[in-house]
């Protein structure tokens, strides 16, 4: 069982997941902050690697990886984070990326830097599952969990392909579109939720949008998993750590209920 998995395994208890921009609005804060994250009671971190084209990032990710990278943050130096964090955490730790990063960095070696620094698995928004083969024989080999996204109008046919092949859980993107907080959440997300609970008996994990307690407790209601990303990184840019922690502590309430 992979650390992933084991952050679902706890009976009753619905994960948290937060994502957090690494270099965003420093690398300090970024470990400061995933540390404060771990103990506000986060089951998983997300580390977004900065890209120069996140399309599937909305104005706020997208400008907190732009800032990132201005600070000259690289894979390599998101990769050194990792392995600091994860001496300083227990929290499973994902990396979200875009596919070219991984295509210059060189497959392979990636991968293998990947398990040494100590992450747990890959998110990759623009790779399908059906062009993946290789990259998916290698997180294999290394002990990574390569976690695919579906959204809610992916086919019966695309979420079979995505769900049969991912591991730790399934990402269920709840809009077709980008990240970035939002008032409601769309209709029909229980709907799709259960679509793809018929594809595979991974947790699923619903992300976009979420930007407040009541919506976390809603999709806790019909997911494993809550993944608030955009928040956290504006709450990050305003440098309020006590903000940031009662906002955590509010997620964690509303879920666990």
């Amino acid at each position: 069982m992979s650390r992933i998995q084991r952050a679902f395994s706890r009976p009753s208890r619905k994960a948290l997941i937060a994502y957090v921009t690494v270099g965003y609005p420093s690398v300090e804060a970024t470990l400061n902050v995933v540390s404060l994250l771990a103990e506000s009671g986060c089951d998983l971190v997300e580390l977004g690697i900065p890209f120069s084209d996140p399309l599937a990032d909305g104005v706020t990710i997208q400008k907190a990886s732009f800032q990132a990278l201005q600070n000259g943050v690289t894979p390599a130096v998101c990769l050194d984070v990792a392995r600091q964090l994860s001496k300083r955490v227990d929290t499973p730790l994902v990396f979200m990326t875009y596919y070219n990063p991984i295509l210059k960095y060189g497959h392979e070696t990636f991968c293998h830097d990947c398990a040494k620094a100590e992450i747990d698995g890959l998110i990759i928004p623009d790779l399908p599952p059906d062009e993946s083969q290789e990259l998916e024989t290698l997180t294999q080999k290394s002990g990574l969990d390569l976690i695919y996204i579906l959204a809610p109008t992916s086919t019966n046919k695309r979420i079979r392909l995505a769900a049969g092949r991912s591991r730790g859980f399934v990402y269920l993107a709840s809009v077709a579109g980008v990240t970035g907080a939002r008032d409601e959440l769309p209709p029909g997300l229980g709907e799709f939720a259960a679509r793809v609970r018929t594809a595979t008996s991974l947790p699923l994990c619903v992300g976009f949008g979420i930007s407040n307690a009541r919506q976390a407790g809603q999709v806790a209601g019909i997911a494993d998993g809550v993944i608030v990303g955009s928040r956290i990184v504006n709450l990050m840019g305003e440098g309020s750590t006590a903000g940031l922690q009662s906002f955590i502590k509010e997620l964690r309430s509303a879920i666990d209920q």
